[in-house]
C-alpha cells in the first residue's frame, strides 16, 4: 500500500487529506493520505527518511516550501521558477521537488475563462509572496510578455520583478485601484479578503467589461474583490479551483493515477468550508 502526506506546523488546518482521500476512495486505490505535523527543526531529518517512514511522497505547506525546495536532490522548474516547493516524490533514491500552484492556477483559469489570453493588455498580480511568483510564471509560460506586480511594499515587487525576467515589471500599489480599466486579467495573492476581512479598494467604474478578476482566497468562497468584480458583469475566478487542481500531479506521481477535479469534490469541500 502506498502512503503520502502532507507536513507543516502546524497541521491541523490542511484539507489536502480530505482531497487525496476522495480520490483514493473514487479509483479504488489501496493507498492512504495523512496529516503529519513536522517541526522546522525536524523536517531535514523527516524528508532524507521518507522511503523509511513508508511513504512515496508529501505535500508541503507553510512553514517548510522554501527549506524543502532547498533540500530537494531534484528541483522541476516550477520550484526553481517560485524558489519553494509544495510536492515531493522519490524517484530513483533522490527527493524531487515541485511546486504545483501553477499548475493549479493556470488550469482552474483555463477552465473558468478560457479566453482570458487576449494579449492586448497586461495582467495585473497583488502582492509579492510565493502564489504571486508561482502564478506570474504561470502567465509567462502561457506567453504573457506584460505582467505588472503590484505590492504594498515596492522593493519586494521590485525583486519578484527583477528575478522573473523582462516580461515581469513593479508598479505602484495606488495603481491596484484603478487595475479593471487597463488590465485583461487581475489577480489577488494577498490575504486581504480572507475571512471577509480587509478591503483591496479596487475601483469597478468604467471597468474593461473582458477584464477576468481571480483571487486565491477561498474562505469565504466569493471575497469582497470577486463579489465587485461580479455585480459589475466580469467574469470572476475563485480560489477553491486552484487548490483542487494544484492536488492533481502530486496524486499522479505517487498514486500512478492523474484523478480528475469534479463537482462531486468541490462540493465535499465546499461543505466542510461550511459554504455548500
Amino acid at each position: 500500500m502506498k502512503r503520502a502526506c502532507v507536513i507543516g506546523w502546524p497541521i491541523e488546518h490542511s484539507r489536502s487529506p480530505m482531497i487525496h482521500g476522495y480520490w483514493l476512495d473514487k479509483y479504488a486505490i489501496k493507498g492512504s493520505y495523512d496529516k503529519v505535523a513536522v517541526r522546522p527543526e525536524d523536517l531535514e531529518s523527516f524528508l532524507s527518511s521518507l522511503a523509511d517512514h513508508g511513504f512515496v511522497g508529501c505535500n508541503v505547506t507553510v512553514p517548510h516550501k522554501e527549506q524543502a525546495f532547498q533540500l530537494a536532490g531534484h528541483r522541476e522548474p516550477s520550484s526553481l521558477a517560485v524558489g519553494a516547493a509544495n510536492t515531493i516524490w522519490l524517484e530513483d533514491g533522490k527527493t524531487c521537488a515541485a511546486n504545483t500552484d501553477t499548475y493549479g492556477f493556470m488550469t482552474h483559469l483555463e477552465a473558468s475563462a478560457p479566453d482570458w489570453n487576449t494579449g492586448t493588455k497586461p495582467v495585473a498580480i497583488l502582492g509579492a509572496g510565493g502564489a504571486a511568483r508561482a502564478i506570474c510564471y504561470g502567465f509567462i509560460q502561457a506567453g504573457v510578455t506584460d505582467i505588472v506586480v503590484l505590492n504594498r511594499t515596492a522593493s519586494r515587487a521590485g525583486e519578484l520583478a527583477d528575478d522573473l525576467g523582462q516580461n515581469v515589471r513593479a508598479g505602484n500599489w495606488e495603481e491596484r485601484t484603478s487595475a479593471p480599466q487597463w488590465a485583461s486579467v487581475i489577480v489577488n495573492t494577498t490575504t486581504l479578503g480572507m475571512k471577509g476581512e480587509g478591503d483591496l479598494k479596487v475601483d469597478f467604474t468604467n471597468a474593461d467589461p473582458a477584464c477576468v478578476v481571480a483571487d486565491i482566497v477561498y474562505v469565504p468562497l466569493e471575497t469582497r474583490l470577486l463579489s465587485g468584480a461580479r455585480q459589475n458583469g466580469l467574469r470572476t475566478v475563485d480560489g477553491l479551483g486552484m487548490l483542487l487542481h494544484q492536488a492533481v500531479p502530486g496524486f499522479e506521481k505517487w498514486f500512478g493515477v492523474r484523478p480528475q477535479v469534479t463537482d462531486e469534490l468541490r462540493g465535499l469541500i465546499l461543505a466542510d468550508l461550511g459554504q455548500s
